[in-house]
């Protein structure tokens, strides 16, 4: 009877172990699953996944914002000072603007006497700003403002200085519409590169691998203009905006220009009937104007002239339906082309 009751209790004492042995394995293997699964990277105190912060990048007009969108693609934050709507020409900075940048790591603007006020406005920034100011204009070949409308076959835009130094005005008499002829832009693209490059340097390869992407691109678009233009029997450019002399510098064209380096300036009556006789007397078959100013003296010389008028855009910046139907720098020098080899026949 004892050893009975001995085996009993001790088949009870084998179950029980048993039991408790299996548990303690059981806990043991979901501890290390767990402990083996990624757990995602956490800020201190807030439980949100930390993220790399993405390098704040203010830009003075249009093309540059761009160019700075596509090179820094998801690693970069752009702002454009200027609105969409709004002509460069007519732009001075606000309070808000100075707040803006003073506050972002990379600041680009244009130089060559595009941006009037850039003097004053780095000046403003605030002291304890970080941001790094780039000029975007360095290497490229300026043209002199009274020589812009000249006929120049000749360019070394291609050689440049890979380095953009930190800025200087020039004289008002330089024409800074560089970005009109893709050689050039290609440059300011590059310049672009670095900047970033020099400011965020951790993501070198990735600005690196963008930016080949976008010279292809433009690469591309200087080899469509050279094709057309060079074969274009009109080489006579009539433009209501002295804002096309880089693009008839690089592609063997003259510039005849209604109004100087600025938009606003106004034509004497002597200087309108002058430029109707070139236009009649060197078969020009239309006189181009831009969107964001007006084009009222444009159609005035046509109509001296006897011939239409036809959209040439500067790419100073996109009006708001543009930048509505999703326009860009190359569908907009694409469809400038599309008007040049209509107008050059």
């Amino acid at each position: 009877m004892l050893k009975r009751k001995r085996g009993k209790w001790l088949n009870l004492f084998v179950l029980l172990m048993s039991v408790i042995l299996v548990a303690s394995a059981c806990g043991k293997s979901a501890s290390n699953n767990q402990e083996a699964s990624p757990q995602p990277t956490q800020s201190a105190g807030n439980g949100e996944e930390t993220a790399q912060p993405k390098l704040q990048v203010v830009t003075s007009f249009y093309p540059l914002y761009y160019l700075a969108s596509e090179i820094g693609g998801e690693h970069v934050e752009v702002v454009n000072l200027i609105a969409a709507g709004v002509e460069p020409h007519d732009w001075t900075p606000k309070s808000k603007d100075l707040s803006t940048a003073s506050s972002a790591g990379l600041l680009l603007y244009h130089g060559a006497g595009l941006e009037l006020w850039i003097d004053q406005f780095l000046k403003g920034l605030s002291k304890d700003s970080k941001v790094v100011t780039k000029e975007m204009s360095a290497g490229i070949s300026l043209i002199s403002g009274e020589h812009s409308h000249d006929h120049d076959h000749g360019h070394d835009s291609d050689e440049h200085d890979h380095d953009a130094e930190e800025g200087h005005s020039h004289s008002h008499d330089t024409d800074p519409h560089t970005w009109v002829s893709p050689k050039s832009a290609i440059i300011l693209a590059e310049n672009v590169k670095y900047s970033l490059i020099e400011t965020d340097p951790v993501n070198e390869d990735y600005y690196n691998e963008r930016f080949e992407k976008v010279k292809n691109e433009l690469v591309q678009l200087d080899q469509k203009y050279t094709d057309v233009l060079e074969n274009a029997p009109q080489k006579n450019l009539v433009v209501s905006h002295q804002a096309f002399g880089y693009l008839a510098r690089d592609y063997g064209l003259t510039q005849t220009a209604i109004m100087g380096l600025s938009p606003d300036a106004e034509p004497r009556a002597q200087d309108i009937l002058k430029i109707a006789k070139y236009v009649k007397e060197n078969g020009v078959k239309y006189i181009f104007f831009e969107e964001l100013v007006s084009d009222r003296l444009a159609k005035t010389l046509a109509g001296e002239a006897g011939v239409d008028t036809m959209v040439l855009n500067p790419l100073e910046g996109l009006t708001k339906e543009q930048e509505k139907n999703g326009d860009t720098y190359l569908s907009l020098m694409e469809s400038n082309l599309q008007n040049l080899t209509k107008a050059l026949q």
